[in-house]
């Protein structure tokens, strides 16, 4: 007869997945080593898939697995919203782990604020941050992420989204380069100066550019970094100029010895948001944490219609 799953068989398959370990996965679970060795067996079976397999020293999950894992958490956390809805949260007892995508520029001001928010009144909570890849919303659909923070415009009507803040980039320069004496340098004292570029897709050009032609100038872009924070680490010892978020220039100039200043022309402005897919908008637990992450910012959140 064929194994039956049902949602204790899938929690242990989330753990040995997310762990990689049947040692891991049974003290997440609180269960002994026998009985989480034993619910693979069952595992197994019912999948027709050996789900781990030896790597070396430990274990690999299988394609397959890799495959399923996003469907299956997903279902987990559609089964955990159905039972809690009703149920009043406790904060202070909730074990969970919440995967969250965010870019570089916002994770670096974003990230401590959340982490000290959540952990002051839920230290069973565990953030997981992981970086842009692939900005598809698929992620959110199948689980594989439970939030996503960045300024992509990615919208469907099984999304929601709330606003967290706008954000505009400032220039920045060592604190002891000829630049940083001007407190709004011109855009042709801009374009006597190497820069160096953050993309993640590795181009050189940006909004700037067009300003400066616009000005008949053109700049020198001499380094593009892949992230802004490599980008600031790289101006903070030479004689670049970079471009990074405003809020990042704020909380981490002075530490690294930089000057930052407002450029002299009309950027555009970033709208950074939150999304969420439909499934977990009642959630409650997700549904804390996302208030959390907006209050961590000083409530300047406000709901997308």
């Amino acid at each position: 007869m064929a194994e039956q799953l049902d949602l204790n068989l899938l929690r242990v398959f989330d753990a040995l997945l997310q762990d990689g370990s049947v040692t891991s996965a049974s003290e997440r679970l609180h269960l002994s080593i026998p009985a989480t060795s034993r619910a693979l067996g069952r595992l197994r079976r019912a999948m027709n898939d050996p789900i781990l397999v030896r790597a070396g020293r430990g274990m690999a999950p299988t394609p397959f697995a890799v495959r399923t894992a996003p469907r299956v958490r997903a279902l987990l956390e559609e089964a955990s919203a159905l039972i809690s809805a009703d149920r009043e949260l406790e904060v202070g007892k909730l074990q969970r782990t919440f995967t969250i995508r965010i870019s570089d520029g916002i994770a670096a001001t974003l990230v401590t604020a959340a982490v000290e928010a959540t952990a002051a009144v839920a230290p069973g909570v565990a953030l997981r941050f992981v970086t842009e890849g692939n900005e598809s919303i698929e992620a959110l659909r199948d689980g594989s992420i439970d939030l996503d923070i960045g300024a992509g415009d990615d919208t469907a009507p099984d999304i929601r989204t709330a606003a967290l803040y706008r954000e505009r980039l400032v220039g920045i320069v060592r604190a002891d380069s000829p630049l940083g004496r001007h407190r709004r340098p011109t855009l042709v004292q801009l374009s006597h100066y190497p820069h160096v570029s953050a993309s993640r897709r590795g181009r050189a050009r940006g909004p700037l550019d067009d300003a400066l032609e616009a000005e008949g100038l053109q700049r020198q872009v001499a380094a593009v970094v892949p992230t802004q924070a490599v980008a600031a680490l790289l101006v903070a010892s030479s004689e670049y100029v970079g471009l990074v978020p405003q809020r990042l220039a704020e909380q981490y100039g002075s530490t690294l010895g930089l000057r930052w200043f407002p450029i002299p022309a009309d950027l555009p402005e970033v709208e950074v948001r939150l999304l969420w897919h439909a499934r977990l908008d009642a959630d409650p637990a997700q549904r804390w944490l996302r208030d959390t992450i907006r209050d961590a910012l000083g409530g300047a959140a406000h709901a997308l219609e």
